[in-house]
């Protein structure tokens, strides 16, 4: 927790020190340092609390790594074992039974998942907070990319090294 507290201190003096170039040029990196600091450590939060809740209702699949989905992408070298009776003795419509139920259908619940993890407060009051910081800096004639832009990048930086430490 001292990291994080010292993390931010003293990004908030490198961005007090723009106050001294020039008022625009504070208001800017503020503005945008803050918008993109927050959208950062909101959307970890609302991650972490999706994953959270997925994992408490059990409503999870476990998932090949991304290596393995290279080197076999149709499950050829999978450990399941293969069902070598003769054509006979196989009951196909039982068969077909089990394989679709294991393919996963679009249902209202698996949309409210995606929509909770997606709309949560989280990620969208500090969209909100860029969208309207953004619209005030250009209706106060304040905004200048030089500085918004850089400042982004530095919240973006900033937000992602304390969200590590705060929300995991």
């Amino acid at each position: 927790m001292k990291k994080t507290i010292s993390i931010l201190v003293i990004s908030e003096l490198i961005i007090f020190a723009t106050y001294f170039i020039s008022y625009p040029a504070f208001v800017n990196t503020q503005v945008a340092f803050l918008s993109a600091f927050f959208i950062i450590i909101g959307s970890s939060y609302a991650y972490k609390r999706m994953v959270h809740a997925q994992i408490k209702s059990g409503n999870f699949e476990e998932k090949r790594d991304l290596l393995d989905t290279i080197e076999d992408p149709h499950e050829l070298y999978d450990d399941t074992p293969i069902n070598d009776a003769p054509y006979e003795e196989l009951d196909l419509k039982s068969i077909v039974k089990e394989e679709k139920k294991k393919i996963k259908t679009f249902t209202v619940e698996s949309a409210k998942y995606g929509a909770r993890g997606s709309v949560s407060a989280f990620r969208v009051v500090p969209y909100l907070f860029l969208v309207l910081g953004f619209i005030a800096l250009k209706n106060n004639e304040l905004l200048n990319l030089w500085y918004y832009l850089p400042a982004l990048t530095f919240g973006i930086v900033i937000g992602s090294v304390v969200s590590k430490e705060v929300v995991a």
